[in-house]
């Protein structure tokens, strides 16, 4: 039994997190921050928010009949089936996480605990721990589907960018949810309710309620509504892989600079830098950068261009944190162009006002404007 009902938080809580703000955190963060602390993060904030569902599951199951528990358990299910196949907006999950500056593991817990508190998680695992045998295996089941799902998003981001299925995500997540719900819903309400016509009733009307629901998911998608985690999936991978050519062509190569220096060269270092956000790896830009490298010929238009490219990713959230490793790049090409870069701002006003007294400094003929950039 114990095994069962791990099995079955698992699945739900892995499925309902598929394409759902978790991931968007996981993928956010893992830009920032090494992946064994994220994780450690994500447990974190997981158990505590699941401990208190499991804890709340089994205080409701004290004082309500278990058959009640399990009919409005069954009902929620349904209802999470649908909330799977809602049309988001755009969530920005990431406007709290800027706001917390505690450690990577700390950062990422509470972001996750918040995030998620309330959600169809938590009330998954309430619903779950009411009428379960073994709390226990609830708790480990919901975290492990948790921890599961915010892996998949980490990889699926970086790796797969827009090629992420979301509509098989929701519809197997609904699906899973759907399966559960009427399971329960069979075996909790009492058989003298369940006539052919009550049957075929709660069958036309679930039937009816799914086609709706479906058929505004397809509708979204067609007029290229898309989510948060795929917008921001497909703006980071677009931009690493073009930002990365383009680094291959503002060097010269050994024609024009001689032997190349590799990561001690700012354009090789810039590129280590990129290859590791390819690859999923924490974006950590390498130190030991030969300052001779910074007079070495380089292909200046093209730089002008990256960075261009770049000001229109970051302008928007300059401050938000899956945008870190971008800032690098930045600064790089700020150094390849004018000598020198601007470390830390607050918000774009005050970079222009950076930017624009790095210009009046800049001596080695017109730099480029910022109305260039607008």
């Amino acid at each position: 039994m114990m095994i069962k009902e791990f099995i079955q938080a698992f699945l739900l809580v892995f499925m309902a997190e598929m394409g759902d703000k978790s991931q968007l955190l996981a993928i956010t963060f893992a830009t920032r921050y090494p992946l064994k602390k994220v994780l450690m993060g994500m447990l974190a904030g997981a158990l505590l928010n699941d401990g208190l569902a499991v804890l709340l599951g089994r205080l409701v199951s004290g004082f309500v009949p278990m058959k009640t528990i399990q009919m409005i358990a069954a009902f929620a299910f349904l209802l999470f089936a649908f909330w799977s196949l809602r049309v988001e907006e755009g969530e920005e999950t990431e406007d709290s996480n800027q706001k917390f500056q505690l450690g990577p593991v700390l950062t990422v817990g509470t972001a996750y605990f918040i995030g998620e508190f309330g959600d169809k998680t938590q009330l998954t695992a309430i619903a779950l721990a009411s009428d379960a045998e073994a709390p226990l295996a609830i708790l480990a089941g919901t975290v492990s589907g948790m921890i599961g799902a915010g892996g998949i998003g980490i990889f699926i981001g970086k790796k797969l960018g827009d090629k992420i299925p979301e509509m098989a995500l929701k519809l197997a997540s609904a699906a899973i949810f759907l399966f559960f719900g009427i399971s329960k819903l069979v075996g909790s309400v009492p058989k003298r309710y369940w006539t052919v016509w009550n049957g075929l009733l709660f069958g036309i009307l679930l039937t009816i309620a799914l086609a709706e629901s479906v058929r505004k998911l397809i509708r979204a998608q067609k007029q290229g509504r898309e989510s948060a985690l795929i917008r921001k999936s497909r703006e980071l991978y677009d931009y690493y892989h073009q930002i990365g050519r383009d680094f291959d062509r503002i060097c010269l190569g050994t024609g024009k600079c001689g032997k190349c220096q590799g990561d001690h060269c700012i354009v090789g270092s810039t590129k280590t830098l990129i290859q590791s956000c390819l690859n999923g790896k924490p974006a950590k830009h390498p130190s030991g950068i030969n300052k001779n490298t910074l007079h070495k010929p380089f292909n200046r238009e093209q730089a002008m261009r990256s960075l261009r490219m770049t000001w229109e990713v970051l302008k928007e959230d300059p401050g938000n944190p899956v945008y870190q490793p971008i800032h690098e790049i930045r600064k790089s090409l700020e150094t390849i162009l004018f000598g020198q870069s601007i470390d830390r701002f607050h918000d774009w006003e005050e970079y222009e006002r950076l930017l624009s007294q790095i210009e009046d400094t800049f001596a080695e003929g017109p730099s480029p404007k910022l109305k260039n950039k607008k």
